[in-house]
């Protein structure tokens, strides 16, 4: 594939200086165990967590006695074969996660059998990005979330909407995991969003990305965030590498090529900052139009230090 390498990179980060209004989470401390595993020690509310996190591996830990203070713990050999000890909902019922961002959202900390707990912090920034391009835009806005997990880009651009925007917003939230969606529609109606003009769809995004540029359906604005393997709810395949560039050409189609702004983030080895801003050249832009601005996704440490956390890339930058 033609890909044009010509990317305006940006340090992005979400830095202690950018992250100290966020007081319901903290990545306390991250680094590997006796066995070189590597595990992360983060606070959502009141809630401890330690949990598997292949990124630190081979590092150490800065402050070994805090991981004590965990409430929670999920073990395994693979993500879906492990287990939270204690189970699941004993620790976390009645907890959630406070975000000021736009008009302010809560998520709730829920956790998954493969090891999560119902968002992601390294989207922090990314959620306050869409949260002032939505009350910016001037305009009614139609947004298209992909791979949208449990709502914390939904609930952005919603909250901004409800609190800042001067225009309707309309959000469709599309994830081939329905206990995802399930759980993104509680956080909406934690938010006190349940009427807000939010279409859930449990659907494979490509597949539906597809049917909606059969039937000229359009978008103003898109956000993504792709797994690097994952199957859809009637067991469709999706291989970040075979499959991303096609579904970036449908949603370059799906917003006339010229969105009010788009958002994609990757966690798979192998695309880093360029090669997603290049993507997104070859499949939205076009190879004359002014790149994404693109860099790596980072979380802080109590400490300083900073823990990978992924890619992105943003239009406008």
């Amino acid at each position: 594939m033609g890909r044009r390498l010509l990317t305006l990179l940006f340090c992005h980060e979400t830095s202690a200086a950018r992250m100290t209004d966020w007081d319901d989470y903290e990545l306390i401390d991250f680094g590997a165990n006796p066995r070189g595993e590597g595990r992360r020690l983060e606070r959502f509310g009141s809630v401890v967590v330690d949990r598997p996190c292949p990124a630190a591996s081979g590092t150490k830990k800065a402050a070994p006695d805090a991981w004590g203070d965990a409430v929670a713990r999920y073990d395994g050999a693979r993500a879906a074969d492990g287990k939270w000890t204690p189970k699941g909902a004993a620790w976390a019922e009645g907890q959630a996660c406070r975000v000021p961002v736009g008009g302010g959202f809560a998520l709730g900390v829920t956790p998954t059998p493969a090891g999560q707990v119902g968002m992601f912090p390294e989207q922090f920034e990314n959620w306050r990005w869409i949260a002032n391009r939505v009350a910016r835009a001037g305009k009614p806005l139609r947004v298209l979330n992909l791979f949208a997990y449990t709502g914390g880009s939904t609930l952005a651009a919603a909250s901004a909407a409800a609190a800042e925007a001067k225009h309707p917003v309309e959000v469709t939230h599309v994830d081939a995991s329905k206990p995802s969606v399930a759980i993104a529609r509680r956080n909406a109606e934690l938010n006190g969003l349940a009427d807000a003009p939010i279409r859930w769809i449990v659907e494979d995004a490509l597949k539906y990305a597809r049917r909606e540029a059969r039937r000229g359906n359009g978008y103003d604005a898109v956000i993504l965030d792709p797994p690097s393997y994952g199957h859809g709810p009637k067991g469709e395949e999706w291989r970040v590498e075979r499959d991303l560039p096609e579904l970036l050409g449908l949603c370059g189609e799906l917003c006339g090529r010229a969105p009010a702004f788009l958002l994609a983030t990757c966690h798979s080895p192998g695309v880093g900052p360029a090669e997603l801003s290049a993507y997104l050249a070859d499949g939205v832009f076009g190879s004359c139009s002014q790149p994404a601005a693109s860099g790596a996704l980072w979380l802080k440490s109590r400490d300083g230090r900073k823990l990978e956390s992924g890619v992105v890339a943003r239009w406008p930058g």
